[in-house]
């Protein structure tokens, strides 16, 4: 079974890209992020022309987070228990489409997109850290009600955890993504039973998901390592592999995130 996960900075402008992604890779599993659309307006048909079931959730032209299976969706929530409601300045809090949870070939893949944070000094980065710790304290339920259970958290997760996952330490120092606080989320969730399953097959330091589309921070190997599958102890141990495909940056109409995929075994190694 083959899994991944990619930002695909609005899916009504890259479906084309999407769908060629998946027949390219055969995969079986894709987890989408901000997809900049309401569901009304999601392109549905050309995935399901290719086999592919969809759950969507997105409210406005902002975010919005889906999953494209083609084996089996069942138990589709739009949201994580505790997840915070956010408030821009005027408006009423809402819980914003970032999270969409479905059960796909008996793997409960969860497709996340971490709020940003914007700057060290604007509230949307306390947003960030308790929607973290929110994912945390859920992620950590779900082990205690199911040891044993596949659990995929997939997604943009706006934190490069460790130096190497950022081109320059000095370029980044003051800024998010990489401080402390973040980085300290980021590693709760894996402190919870959530293991970083791609790293070992996709090692740093100069191996990124994301490039900025300004100053040439693509062919200058300038981006940073910020989309990630974390797994339960139960998904980790059926990883048999995973890539990043940097060949989806280039090309005109490209997101600037690369997808990243896993394979995972039919069961796990200690079932065989």
């Amino acid at each position: 079974m083959r899994i991944a996960t990619w930002n695909c900075n609005s899916i009504r402008t890259r479906v084309d890209r999407a769908v060629d992604f998946l027949d390219r890779h055969d995969v079986d599993v894709l987890a989408l992020q901000e997809t900049k659309c309401r569901d009304d307006q999601f392109p549905l048909l050309p995935f399901e022309q290719a086999g592919y079931e969809v759950a969507h959730v997105g409210l406005n032209q902002w975010n919005g987070v889906a999953i494209v299976s083609r084996v089996g969706l069942a138990d589709v929530v739009t949201s994580f228990p505790g997840q915070p409601a956010w408030a821009p300045e005027g408006a009423e809090p809402a819980v914003e489409a970032r999270a969409l949870g479905a059960t796909c070939g008996g793997v409960r893949v969860w497709s996340l997109y971490v709020p940003n944070g914007r700057s060290l000094q604007d509230p949307h980065l306390d947003y960030k850290l308790r929607w973290l710790e929110a994912l945390r304290d859920a992620g950590q339920a779900w082990l205690e009600q199911d040891a044993g259970a596949p659990v995929a958290l997939m997604g943009d997760w706006n934190i490069a955890p460790t130096d190497d996952d950022v081109w320059s330490v000095e370029y980044y120092e003051g800024k998010t993504h990489t401080s402390p606080a973040e980085r300290d989320a980021f590693d709760a969730v894996v402190r919870a039973g959530y293991a970083d399953v791609t790293r070992e097959h996709t090692p740093g330091p100069g191996t990124f998901t994301y490039w900025d589309y300004t100053q040439l921070a693509f062919p200058k190997r300038r981006g940073m390592r910020i989309d990630f599958c974390l797994g339960s102890p139960a998904l980790a141990q059926r990883v048999e592999g995973a890539f990043i495909d940097r060949e989806e940056r280039k090309g005109k109409g490209a997101s600037d995130h690369a997808p990243v995929v896993v394979d995972l075994a039919d069961r796990r190694a200690s079932d065989r």
